[in-house]
This record gives C-alpha cells, structure tokens and sequence, in this order.
C-alpha cells in the first residue's frame, strides 16, 4: 500500500497578497505540514474529542486490553503522539476475538496554544485532558484612540 500526501499550493494563491489575511503565512506552512503527512492512518483506535468547557477538551481513545506499561505519549513540534505496544504474548487459544488489542501509533495535531494538562486510564479508555491556554497578548483588547494634546492645541 502506497502513502499519499496532500499540500496546498501557496505559491500561486492570492490568499498571502489579500490584504485582509495578515500574518496568516505560518497558519499555511502549518497546514502544509499537517497535510504532508502520509494518509494511511488507521481507524485504530476509536476516538472522541469532548469540549467540556470554554477552553478544556478531553481526548479519549478506546483501548481495551492496554495498560500503563504499553502505553507511550509524547508531545513534540505541537504534535500528540500516541503510540501503544502489547508488551505481553498473548497465549489464549480464541474461538472467537473481537476485541482488538493490536500495536497502534496515532497522532494529533494541536494548536499553539493548547496544553497537555494529564493523561487517565480508566476501564479501557484513555483520557488525555487538555487546555487552550490564550495568552494576555492574544486575548481581546480595546485600542484606545490616542489624542496628541499638542496637535489639537494646533488644530
């Protein structure tokens, strides 16, 4: 099975010379990359992403079979990397298994701005918690309108 990638083209867009688009060139380059990657990720494991509040979010996969041990999670270049290895030899002679525990590697990629807070597994679902964290520059502001006193005693 080949790997396929997808990119958009920026170089013959007029999306950078719109006047209206400042500063959105790292959003393209960003997007690039996401795309890049190749698009034979698997649908292993399911997955839920849970807004819980204003800027709280839960990601939860289901991975029965998993523990703590067979588990690997990392953040890297705003990147979620999931990676799960059976670390035991599974002996049990199945007339039927329907319960996948097969090695998977997922990843998400974040926003800037949100943060890894914690990481739970629970009855076979792992939660990993996390935070969109807006810094004071971000956030909404109101600009006030200068009045240079010595230009309206001019004026």
């Amino acid at each position: 099975m080949t790997s396929h990638t997808r990119r958009i083209n920026t170089t013959n867009t007029n999306l950078l010379n719109d006047p209206m688009f400042i500063g959105f060139d790292n959003l393209l380059n960003t997007v690039n990359k996401a795309l890049a990657k190749p698009v034979n990720q698997t649908n292993y494991p399911p997955y839920n992403i849970i807004k819980t509040e204003e800027n709280w979010y839960e990601l939860q996969l289901a991975i029965a079979g998993f523990n703590d041990d067979d588990l690997n999670i990392e953040i890297r270049d705003s990147v979620l990397s999931i990676k799960g290895n059976k670390s035991e030899e599974d002996t049990n002679d199945y007339i039927h298994k329907g319960i996948s525990a097969r090695s998977f590697y997922r990843t998400f990629t974040l926003a800037d701005t949100i943060v890894v807070r914690a990481a739970d597994l629970k009855d076979g679902i792992l939660t990993i918690e996390l935070e969109n964290v807006i810094p004071e520059e971000k956030k909404p502001r109101k600009i006030e309108i200068g009045r240079d006193e010595k230009q309206l005693l001019k004026g």
